[in-house]
């Protein structure tokens, strides 16, 4: 069978880290990709679920901008930002 090329612009970072997870598994790149290839045409669908983050959903940007209007009237009140440790 013959063979293509497909070539693929990511982060350099994030192809630093999908490398080492590569190697970590005992394989490379190209056998991942190809994996992911096979089980997406086996099964007709990603393996794994998208979905929109709801932060860019219609009614979060109405309340974002509804509250970005009353802090530039300065009818709104800031808030301290509260930083989670995880």
């Amino acid at each position: 069978m013959a063979q293509s090329t497909i070539s693929v612009r990511l982060n350099s970072e994030d192809k630093k880290q999908f490398e080492e997870f590569c190697e970590q598994t005992g394989m490379n790149i190209s056998v991942a990709i190809t994996m992911f290839v096979k089980s997406v045409i086996r099964e007709q669908k990603l393996p794994f679920e998208v979905k929109a983050d709801p932060f860019y959903s219609e009614e979060n940007m109405t309340a974002l901008k509804r509250s970005i209007k009353q802090l530039d009237s300065r009818k709104g009140k800031i808030h301290d930002i509260i930083e989670v440790d995880e």
